[in-house]
């Protein structure tokens, strides 16, 4: 069975999380990173993590549904909320940005980019930034339907990560639908409360930004695992079924994956 090392330079300083996206799992991804932080100092980091939430929506009535927003915050820049709500109760620094990622804007000292966001091309983007931005070492990416998810951990391609045969790949590597914006839906904000719980189960969010942070979790304690994600599912079929470091699978997933896009793409264009 094989095995991921992490990067040695993220025990020596302070780990600079980017977390694009603050809706359903962005919003879970930070409630639970203040409890990642604490773990860290607990095991001898020396600096633990500092956040930035990049997000430029607002907070609206639906989102006080499943998200955790309340009333009074409607109105308010999610990002915002979140890292000042963050910052009071556990007295950290970070930062909310009421911004959208932008590609053409270079963002240094950022060594692990987390997206939750729910289009293709801010996915695409996420991936671009990624491989352009030379100091990430890592990407984690969550993804949801009504109540069944995805997160995967990869090291994207750049100056910091080279090719070679146990580099992690990413969810965009292994899965290039996810970054296909001619696949993207015409899909509309929920409109009303109960049409965000249909399209939702309630608990899929936090239920997969446990698991994630969980991953993290023993990838800083152990300095070593053996999984870099997972598909979680909360309808009693499944369960939680890892994605294992091993390449043989890797490549059994893209085969599948690029014949499935081919598919999706003739599909679109029949329609």
């Amino acid at each position: 069975m094989e095995t991921h090392h992490i990067h040695p330079e993220l025990l020596k300083h302070r780990v600079r999380v980017l977390v694009v996206g603050c809706g359903g799992n962005g919003s879970a991804i930070a409630a639970g990173l203040p409890y990642l932080h604490q773990a860290l100092l607990a095991y001898g980091h020396p600096e633990g993590i500092h956040a930035t939430l990049l997000d430029p929506d607002l907070v609206s009535p639906t989102n006080c549904v499943r998200q955790p927003f309340s009333q009074s915050e409607i109105g308010l820049y999610k990002s915002v909320v979140l890292a000042n709500r963050l910052n009071l109760f556990w007295g950290l620094d970070w930062e909310g940005v009421p911004e959208r990622l932008d590609p053409k804007r270079r963002l240094d000292g950022v060594d692990i980019v987390i997206g939750c966001v729910d289009t293709r091309k801010a996915r695409a983007a996420i991936a671009k930034c990624a491989e352009d931005w030379s100091e990430v070492d890592y990407w984690l990416d969550l993804g949801n339907n009504a109540d069944s998810g995805q997160f995967v951990l990869g090291e994207p391609l750049n100056r910091r990560n080279r090719r070679h045969g146990l580099r992690l790949r990413t969810v965009s590597e292994l899965f290039p639908e996810v970054i296909d914006s001619d696949l993207d839906g015409g899909g509309l904000p929920s409109c009303s409360a109960a049409e965000a719980l249909d399209r939702q189960e309630p608990f899929v969010n936090p239920t997969l930004a446990n698991h994630a942070l969980a991953l993290l979790a023993r990838l800083f304690r152990y300095g070593t695992v053996s999984y870099h994600g997972a598909f979680v599912s909360l309808s009693g079929v499944g369960g939680v079924q890892t994605l294992r470091v091993d390449p043989k699978s890797w490549q059994r997933l893209r085969k599948k994956a690029g014949y499935l896009l081919g598919t999706k793409r003739q599909l679109s264009r029949s329609a």
